[in-house]
């Protein structure tokens, strides 16, 4: 679906799968994850679309010269708890804007490049802050093919964030908030779209109704009768597990760690007064929060929406050490009555005796949310396509569409 099509080539493009490209990068928020649902969900729909994943780091740095010179964020977050360090997260952001902004025209040159070989018949981005020039690139070299911002925040952090004023594409927003951010932004309704919440993998809506709690704890060496906890930071973990662990040792809890095994042995040999399921990488992430009765973790969109689809309150933190555009996150929590936030896990005991004292509160209003929108998305984006297919359809003719 490049520029208008005549009639030959109108008839070949309509005998191939309609290309969509799905935009993501490996720097932490789940980009990737959303990205896989989103495939997921869109074959289980029927589409006969051909999905490819487009990872932006291999195509802006093919030859892999700046990632060897990076860490990932949640090494970035660990050594700022570990030796404090200054620079607020605000600030941080700016900085990578700003080089973005400068590197500006380059990276739409190899964009184009990219749009070019590709030829997709839509796009649609799951990454932040390079809305721009992805937008731009695309609409400069394949005019017509639509570009859709899906939003995988609850809220933009604006300037220059996920929302890019005066473009002609679709946003997806999974918060009211978010919704409103976008018209504010200028957006026209028609060009808007709210979903139920954030994309979290179609398989945490096909849990096993025989599931039994109390006997899934005594499989794993879990008493089934006491309160548990669940406490994940990621696939990578975080040492902020380990003070967490330590103050919380009276109580019974699920650690899951991810990929770092260090981490893991250390929760191992931490002495503890009641039971712990301490667990690397797992590929049964919903099946273990399952076994939980509330989530103990950082703001992320992600996490949270995973933990709180599966009934968990959330016990969170907003300090100097959030990611900007997660605190709006703890504010959501908040307002809605989903968990607590604390400045620090320094408090958690207390706030863990808090939270059991009104369990049955904290969830009632957990079950109130109704998150579909890994499922929502697919016709949406389908409408996208039919719409542009139809604008470009007529504008070969040359009458105005619809």
């Amino acid at each position: 679906m490049n520029a208008a099509p005549g009639g030959d080539e109108a008839a070949a493009q309509g005998a191939r799968a309609t290309r969509v490209d799905l935009v993501y990068f490996n720097a932490g928020g789940g980009h990737r994850a959303s990205a896989l649902a989103l495939r997921q969900a869109i074959a289980e729909a029927g589409l006969d679309w051909d999905v490819r994943l487009v990872n932006l780091t291999e195509v802006l740095d093919p030859n892999g010269r700046l990632r060897r010179r990076a860490f990932s964020p949640e090494d970035y977050y660990n050594a700022r708890l570990a030796h404090g360090l200054t620079l607020g997260m605000r600030a941080e952001l700016r900085v990578l804007q700003a080089l973005i902004h400068l590197l500006h025209p380059s990276l739409v040159r190899m964009l184009q490049q990219h749009w070019l070989r590709s030829e997709p018949d839509l796009v649609v981005s799951l990454i932040p802050n390079f809305n721009r020039a992805l937008y731009q690139s695309l609409a400069q070299c394949l005019p017509g093919v639509p570009y859709v911002t899906v939003l995988t925040d609850l809220a933009d952090h604006p300037p220059h964030f996920w929302i890019e004023p005066g473009q002609l594409q679709h946003l997806v927003c999974g918060s009211p908030h978010a919704v409103r951010q976008a018209l504010a932004a200028g957006y026209p309704p028609q060009r808007v779209h709210g979903t139920s919440g954030m994309i979290i993998r179609p398989e945490f809506y096909r849990l096993a109704p025989d599931f039994d709690q109390a006997r899934e704890r005594v499989r794993h060496g879990l008493r089934p009768d006491l309160p548990t906890g669940v406490v994940m930071f990621g696939g990578h973990g975080a040492r902020a597990m380990l003070p967490i662990a330590e103050r919380l040792g009276h109580l019974q809890l699920i650690l899951l760690c991810g990929h770092n095994e260090a981490l893991a042995r250390r929760l191992r040999e931490q002495p503890a007064g009641a039971p712990r399921l301490v667990l690397g990488f797992t590929q049964q992430v919903a099946e273990v929060l399952r076994m939980a009765d509330f989530f103990i973790g950082k703001p992320g969109p992600g996490s949270l929406s995973e933990a709180l689809h599966l009934g968990l309150p959330v016990v969170v933190t907003r300090n100097a050490w959030t990611m900007p555009q997660e605190r709006y996150n703890t504010q959501w929590v908040r307002e809605r009555g989903l968990g607590l936030v604390l400045p620090s896990f320094r408090s958690i005991a207390q706030a863990v005796e808090q939270l059991l004292a009104d369990l049955p509160g904290y969830r009632a209003r957990v079950a109130q949310l109704r998150n579909r929108a890994v499922f929502e998305l697919p016709p949406l984006l389908e409408s996208i396509v039919l719409q542009a297919r139809a604008e470009l359809n007529a504008a070969a003719r040359g009458v105005p569409a619809g």
